[in-house]
């Protein structure tokens, strides 16, 4: 289990407390949060780092990046994402990314860095906010842990005067590669080191959203041993022609070319690990099973979050110790090529079979980029397939069209809920462009509006997993999946594993009589029924002892008051 409500367990609920064990394995950097409601947005998260027995080879920092309204709690935020946003009676447009895919209505005030941050006003001045500090000395190397832990937004990292020697993704180590920054979507983690060997002082830490036509930025400090304690006046690297910048994980191809910056992507880092990175590889392409998914907004007047058309209901349960109570379960006549349903939506996974998922965002419900998450594994990005984009302005012009959607014959208007391979000759180890050699390994990957992913995993950790977009609003509203992994192997839940589930009153039967699977004790059902039985017995044996008793003092009392031939009776006075 790994602690999703309603996935792996029942919420922990105000007043209560859970532990955890768990085997730290593998080391790297991760984190931990909620994943119930809107609580990641007002802050219930932290870092999970999982470091060697050895010494650590240099000092290291953690970084959290967050997206942040002063003014809403999360659960308005989310509402009015939806319904509309509206300031002086005007709606607000959404906003959009570099290549003209949507982010949001979500009224960014500030970006947070360990939780702090300033309010920037549109005159370029800012409420002055203490910001955080990282302090370093000169001639030292420093490794940061950052993690993405927006709700929203992705935050584009880099520090004045300072390359990046990135080392890591989510936790996993990678061929070094020095670049000037680094796009960090909700969900990621990103490793890299950094040398201190700039004139002593102090240098901004910047993040920079990916939306265009806007100044969302989060702010921090690396102050070297012996600055004065000021402000920066650093400024950010000038990325000209001749010597280009080097950003990593953009969301799409192109910047726009007057930027002069070169994207990197996923597929241009590799594994340290060759022996791990491959499951699958050594096996006939029959022998990988296929899995499409398109993570979407289908729809006319009501376009939820869905995974193949089905927005995720979350059952009252919880899915992994309480499989039998779910009742919300996805029914072929409801679901199918261009339909929308709401249900449980599960894939069950065969134990030790390697299956090669493509993770979409085509047809009618396009337009976002979706950071996906998956629990209880690590994945292989094996391939990435980007929509074709305007070389000049970087704006996305179509659909990858590697992918046949199926349905609508025009594409635009299809769901997409049955895509498959354009080219039928393709499947399993039979798609041009697998890397089945040193592919990165990840738990969190971007998928771009208009392409795809290719993933590679080993089913061999039974259990009940969630995959599901780290946009918050996104997967509240439906966009999400669980996969059943090798239903016969799951782990019993320990004793007194709490239960949950709903109460429904029904009247006709009366005030002693309800339906639903409810209720919850910490107490286990056996010892309860043990405890039931002898209670009763013990009940049953005190009547009997009673009534014997009675008996005895009846009989000895009618020989003491009687005569031969006469009636022995009982006066309206006398008393046992």
């Amino acid at each position: 289990m790994d602690g999703v409500s309603y996935v792996t367990q029942c919420p922990i609920t105000p007043m209560q407390q859970f532990t955890y064990k768990f085997e730290a394995y593998p080391r790297g950097t991760f984190w931990y949060h909620s994943h119930l409601g809107t609580q990641i947005a007002m802050g219930l998260y932290g870092p999970l780092i999982v470091k060697e027995r050895d010494p650590q080879a240099m000092e290291e920092f953690v970084m959290m990046l967050q997206d942040w309204n002063h003014d809403m709690d999360a659960d308005l935020i989310h509402f009015k994402v939806w319904f509309g946003n509206f300031i002086n009676r005007t709606k607000v447009p959404p906003s959009h990314s570099l290549d003209g895919a949507f982010y949001s209505t979500f009224p960014y005030h500030a970006g947070l860095i360990n939780g702090k941050g300033r309010f920037h006003y549109g005159n370029g001045s800012h409420n002055g906010a203490p910001l955080s500090i990282f302090t370093v000395t000169n001639g030292t190397d420093y490794r940061f842990r950052v993690i993405g832990a927006s709700g929203m937004y992705p935050f584009r990292i880099s520090i004045d005067n300072h390359p990046l020697l990135l080392v890591a993704s989510d936790g996993y180590d990678c061929q070094p590669r020095v670049i000037e920054s680094v796009v960090v979507h909700p969900g990621e983690r990103y490793d890299f080191i950094i040398t201190a060997n700039q004139t002593v002082g102090n240098y901004w830490i910047r993040g920079v959203t990916m939306e265009s036509g806007v100044d969302h930025i989060s702010e921090a400090i690396l102050r070297y041993t012996g600055a004065p304690i000021e402000e920066p006046n650093s400024t950010r690297r000038n990325c000209t022609e001749d010597d280009r910048c080097l950003v990593m994980n953009c969301p799409f191809t192109y910047y726009p070319k007057n930027d002069n910056i070169t994207c990197l992507h996923l597929d241009d880092l590799a594994s340290t690990n060759r022996t791990s990175a491959q499951p699958g590889s050594e096996s006939k392409a029959d022998s990988v099973e296929e899995v499409f998914l398109n993570f979407a907004f289908p729809g006319d007047a009501y376009t939820p979050g869905s995974v193949n058309g089905r927005e995720f209901v979350v059952p009252p349960v919880s899915s992994l110790t309480q499989p039998q109570d779910i009742t919300s379960h996805c029914q072929p006549n409801q679901c199918g090529e261009d339909r929308r349903c709401a249900c449980t939506y599960t894939i069950d996974l065969v134990y030790n079979k390697t299956y090669q998922l493509i993770l979409l965002n085509m047809g009618k419900g396009k337009g976002f980029s979706h950071p996906i998450h998956l629990h209880g594994h690590s994945f292989q990005v094996v391939k990435l397939g980007y929509p074709p984009y305007n070389e000049t302005t970087g704006q996305i012009m179509g659909d990858n069209l590697d992918i046949n959607c199926g349905g609508n014959p025009n594409r635009s208007l299809s769901y997409c809920n049955q895509a498959k391979w354009a080219n039928s000759s393709w499947g399993g180890n039979n798609v041009p462009g697998l890397n089945l050699l040193t592919p990165p390994r990840k738990d969190t990957i971007l998928v771009p509006t208009g392409g795809y992913v290719v993933l590679r995993l080993k089913a061999d950790n039974p259990g009940v997993w969630f995959m599901h977009c780290h946009i918050e609003v996104h997967g509240l509203d439906g966009m999400a999946i669980m996969f059943n992994e090798s239903f016969s192997s799951h782990p019993k839940p320990p004793p007194s594993f709490p239960k949950c589930g709903s109460f429904q009153y029904d009247k006709e039967a009366g005030s002693d009589a309800y339906t639903g699977n409810q209720t919850v004790s910490s107490t286990d059902d056996d010892e309860y029924d043990k405890r039931l039985f002898w209670i009763v017995v013990g009940c049953l044996i005190g009547l009997v002892v009673i009534q014997f008793v009675i008996i005895v003092v009846l009989c000895c009392r009618g020989k003491v008051g009687g005569g031969s031939g006469e009636k022995y009776e009982l006066s309206n006075n006398s008393r046992l």
